[in-house]
């Protein structure tokens, strides 16, 4: 089989495709053609070995988020069977309840082989069957950024009809937010730089974008639409450069998720957070039984999910170029077919 492999962690170029003998699913695993991968921001971090994501082993294959169908089931696999279409959940051993140290040590394009390879060996329970009618491109976009939206929004946000969602940009968890929120009857508020972006946003249902460039004091002006109150829950994907902000722009009692680390790290002080009585709650990605509902959500109401392009399996570095651009909006796919 063809796989892409990161020898050393010095940058896109280092990416390298090479052949490796074709796996065998041991007791309770499965071996899928992968057919589609999405990249995330992490998938860049672990390229070019930033702080601490960096590949932590040579040979990694990279990203975590890929969908195909089930080619093979070792011994006693009872969950799924050959011919099911599936995407790998983001950490192979968390199937519920809270994190734990297996869970972590079981993050694809991380802490083991990710998903950008012909084929894939998964865990029985690190696989959940696609919605009816997503195309591959489209289930692979799911195991981290729909998820970890999902997870912002329903397990730690509470969300319900009428909240406001404050979102962030225009990247793959910011647009699944803005989907999710809307599913479930809420209302959101961007932020973005990009005049043509902050329109896509309002006609997906986004009711303000505020331009965070024109307007540095965001937070202000998401008090003024919110008639001072603030919004309900923020999926804060920035990290220290925007935190402070979201801790302004959410209402008191209201709950923080925060995802990312788009804008660095800094010391950060915790007085908004007393102060204002705010829920702040870090995430990694969510459970298989998160994904299961999640997806039992999106097959119901028909959500399709936001892909700014498809590469082709050779051009996988265009792909994480791409990706480093910051040009895209929703996510980006590399088609294996």
């Amino acid at each position: 089989m063809k796989c892409y492999v990161i020898p050393s962690p010095k940058g896109i170029d280092s990416l390298t495709l090479v052949e490796r003998p074709e796996p065998t699913p041991g007791p309770r695993q499965v071996l899928v053609r992968v057919r589609a991968t999405s990249l995330n921001y992490r998938d860049l971090l672990t390229i070019e070995a930033q702080y601490a994501r960096s590949a932590p082993k040579p040979d990694l294959i990279p990203l975590s988020d890929g969908a195909g169908d089930v080619v093979a089931v070792g011994p006693g696999v009872s969950r799924v069977k050959v011919g099911d279409r599936v995407a790998g959940c983001f950490m192979q051993k968390w199937i519920g309840g809270n994190i734990d140290d297996a869970a972590l040590g079981s993050a694809m394009g991380g802490a083991i082989d990710g998903m950008l390879t012909e084929l894939a060996v998964l865990e029985e329970d690190g696989v959940v069957k696609l919605p009816a009618g997503m195309s591959f491109e489209q289930g692979a976009t799911l195991p981290c950024a729909g998820l970890t939206a999902w997870h912002a929004l329903v397990e730690i946000g509470n969300l319900k009809a009428g909240d406001i969602v404050q979102i962030q940009g225009t990247g793959g968890v910011s647009i699944f937010a803005l989907q999710f929120a809307k599913m479930f009857g809420a209302r959101v508020i961007g932020t973005s730089s990009s005049a043509a972006k902050a329109e896509r946003l309002k006609k997906m249902g986004a009711e303000a974008v505020i331009d965070y460039k024109a307007t540095p004091d965001w937070d202000k002006e998401t008090l003024k639409l919110t008639g001072g109150r603030g919004a309900d829950v923020t999926v804060e994907v920035g990290g220290a450069g925007t935190l402070p902000r979201s801790f302004l722009a959410t209402r008191i009692g209201g709950r923080i998720a925060v995802i990312g680390l788009l804008s660095g790290m800094a010391t950060l002080d915790p007085m908004p957070i007393l102060r204002r009585n705010l829920r702040v709650q870090g995430l990694y990605v969510g459970s298989q039984q998160m994904f299961e509902a999640m997806n039992r959500a999106i097959e119901a109401n028909g959500l399709a999910p936001v892909i700014d392009k498809v590469f082709p399996f050779a051009d996988a570095q265009d792909a994480y170029r791409h990706l480093k651009s910051q040009n895209h909006f929703g996510k980006i796919v590399i088609s294996h077919a």
